[in-house]
């Protein structure tokens, strides 16, 4: 049994491990952390975090060294299993790291017992009666599929109680819109997952909708999902347990590049795989993003990029296999189906927003699109799509009168 000091300038951990010092050694070397043993000191800074939680009251971030930190994270029918150990996962390993206890976690439902996620995987959960009682630290809300469904009247009274207590409160996936219904965004910024934020936006009217990974508001985060959750609770560790703690964490993820707030869930100037599509055509589909509702002609569009239409619609026929106007319908349409899905809005209402002339066209448009029409996917749209007995596009229909 080896024993290790682990830390930073400003709190250090007794680590208690049975791996041996040559790992630590490395550890230290990789991670930029303070590692001590007798006689032996080694330190290198790190600039891996920035000045996350700003907006976060130092009371709320800044704990005393010795405070146990509960964190409770609710979940629903369906959640996003992967988002929500990302989150949690960092607060895990600090904890291993430090050979400490400091973070604790419940997971927990409305009606407790198991819940299933949208991979199947089964979670158990203590029930909303048992945790109501509780001054935690952190409440984390991870929805995914029709968050309107859940978070009952019980569920909101206790969000409401924990944040005016104290406690820092968010939203992962579409956690936000809960927490939206619940009061508790108004005059906030917040984020969902991209897939539901016009959704989002068309119910959240007093809150600001943006298109980062994450958002912290106040007492309140909200988090798109995703590797982003890893990002956001590494910078809750860092706030906490340091600097050293939270790049050690980090590398023991794997996670070597820590994303900042203002960081967009789709960014422009990179593709994952890098880029196959050439600049026109993203400048164009930019176009079309930016004038979904009040659409342009493509030869509006074509004039603004000074390009043909005849050299644009080769483009779109060689990289999308679309063209302009069929790509540019199919975008409306895919907008038009989150909303659908996603909101009570009045068809007429959404075929504006979609930049539909007429309900009649808009139908026929869908229909063709998705194979159902719009007031049967509402009922169908409310199942998550893994469960569904039809695919949610299908890659062999065209849209009508695209060509």
């Amino acid at each position: 049994m080896i024993v290790w000091f682990l830390g930073s300038s400003n709190n250090e951990a007794l680590l208690t491990t049975n791996l041996p010092f040559a790992f630590w050694k490395r550890l230290r070397q990789s991670f930029g952390i303070l590692l001590t043993c007798q006689d032996l000191t080694l330190q290198t800074p790190s600039k891996r975090f920035d000045n996350f939680g700003r907006h976060f009251s130092k009371s709320a971030m800044i704990q005393p060294i010795d405070r146990k930190l509960d964190i409770i994270v609710f979940v629903s029918p369906h959640f996003n299993v992967s988002a929500t150990t990302s989150f949690v996962d960092p607060f895990r390993i600090a904890n291993y790291l430090t050979g400490s206890s400091r973070f604790s976690w419940t997971y927990a439902s409305d009606a407790g017992g198991l819940v299933e996620s949208s991979s199947g995987l089964v979670v158990e959960t203590v029930p909303l009666v048992d945790v109501t009682g509780r001054r935690p630290w952190l409440v984390l809300v991870s929805t995914s599929w029709t968050p309107e469904r859940h978070g009952t009247p019980e569920f909101k009274v206790a969000l409401r109680k924990w944040e005016s207590g104290g406690a820092i409160v968010g939203g992962l996936d579409t956690g936000a819109i809960v927490l939206a219904t619940a009061g508790l965004l108004r005059g906030k910024t917040a984020t969902v997952h991209y897939e539901h934020m016009d959704a989002f936006a068309e119910m959240a009217h007093d809150t600001t909708v943006s298109e980062n990974m994450f958002t912290t508001d106040g007492k309140i985060f909200t988090c798109c999902g995703g590797s982003a959750a890893t990002d956001l609770g590494l910078r809750f560790v860092h706030n906490i347990a340091g600097e050293s703690i939270a790049n050690a964490s980090a590398r023991y993820l794997f996670h070597h590049n820590v994303r900042g707030e203002g960081q967009s869930q789709n960014p422009k100037d990179v593709e994952p795989l890098g880029y196959v599509t050439s600049e026109v055509v993203r400048d164009a589909i930019d176009l079309m993003e930016a004038h979904l509702e009040t659409t342009l002609s493509i030869p509006e569009i074509s004039a603004r990029l000074k390009i043909s239409q005849r050299q644009l619609s080769r483009l779109f026929q060689q990289y999308v296999q679309k063209s302009p106007v069929e790509y540019y319908r199919d975008i409306r349409l895919d907008r038009a189906r989150g909303l659908v899905t996603q909101t009570e809005l009045k068809f007429s209402e959404i075929a504006e927003a979609s930049g539909f002339n007429g309900q009649v066209h808009f139908s026929r448009a869908y229909r063709q699109r998705f194979g159902l029409t719009p007031s049967a996917d509402r009922i169908e749209g409310r199942t998550p799509f893994e469960f569904r007995a039809w695919p949610m596009f299908k890659p062999d229909i065209k849209s009508e009168g695209a060509g």
